[in-house]
Parts: C-alpha cells; structure tokens; sequence
C-alpha cells in the first residue's frame, strides 16, 4: 500500500462531508447526468435516503456548494461502494480521493472489512483512483450497464486503507 497520496486539495475549498438530504437531491442530480452515461433517477436517491437500513449516503461541500457525493451499502461485514461522482468543474482537485477515503474510513468504522463496486471497464480514471486505493479486479458482470460490462473491484484490506485514509482525512479537515 502506498502512503503517497499526491492530493491536491486546496485548504481555500473550505471543505465540508456531511450525510446526504432529500433536500441536496437535485444538487446531486446535476453533476449525476453529467458524470453518468445511465444516470440514477432523482426517486433512486430518495429511496435509498429513506427505505434502505443498510445505505450510507454523503456529501461532499465546498462552502455551501455541493461538488460530489458517494454512497454505500453496510450489509454486517460487507460494504459496497454504490456511487460516487465529483462535478465537473472540481475533478483533478483531489477531491474524488478524499471522498473515496472517507467512505473507506466510515465503511470500516461501521464494521465492514471489504468493500466491493463495480465500474466501467472504459472508465480508466475511475479504475486507477480505486486500484490506487487496494481495489483488485476480481470478475465481471456481463451487460451490466445498458452498453457495456462492469469490473467488479474488491478491496479486501479495508483495515489498512481506513487507517491510512483517517490519517489524509485529518490532515485536510484538521480533526
């Protein structure tokens, strides 16, 4: 595991994560339909705010702006990375990573020691910020997007990466 995290994240960001609001829905629909060629609909989000025991949803704010958010499922000792998206206009600023940290840390806080996702095997900037962060491709499920197949990624170290994550995630929030 490397402990180079090479973030560029600027202190004048004046970052915030918080849990997700029904409310930060439309906010969140916005960079959805752009960073997705199949985007979630707007019901998706509500319905896993509000019906699913097992959800984990966040937000990631710069200022009072909502530049990305991610979600996941804690199922016992299992967590699965459902989504994550940046906006547009904050991607290459380190704030992807600090997002995927933060759900490693809170997946692991809440007893999970793997965590799984699947993702494009076209998307290469998503698949090298996972694979720099102990994921491994460990299969494929077939027409699993309306034009193209997913890589399933594990990480089966999450107590690793979480303690190295909290130590990122302190350095950037000063906890």
């Amino acid at each position: 595991m490397s402990t180079e995290m090479n973030m560029n994240v600027k202190p004048e960001l004046n970052l915030k994560i918080r849990h997700m609001r029904k409310s930060d829905v439309d906010n969140i629909m916005r960079i959805e339909k752009k960073a997705f060629n199949s985007p979630w609909h707007k019901d998706g989000f509500k319905s896993e705010l509000t019906l699913n025991r097992f959800a984990h949803y966040f937000v990631l704010c710069s200022g009072s702006r909502l530049i990305a958010y991610a979600g996941m499922w804690v199922i016992i000792d299992e967590s699965h990375l459902t989504t994550l998206a940046v906006d547009e206009s904050y991607r290459g600023l380190g704030v992807g990573k600090l997002l995927l940290e933060f759900m490693i840390t809170k997946a692991y806080q809440s007893g999970a020691v793997r965590m799984s996702l699947e993702v494009r095997p076209s998307n290469k900037s998503a698949r090298r910020l996972y694979a720099g962060h102990g994921f491994v491709v460990r299969g494929k499920r077939e027409n699993y997007y309306p034009d193209e197949d997913a890589f399933i990624m594990i990480n089966d170290e999450l107590d690793k990466w979480a303690k190295e994550s909290r130590r990122r995630l302190n350095s950037v929030f000063g906890k």
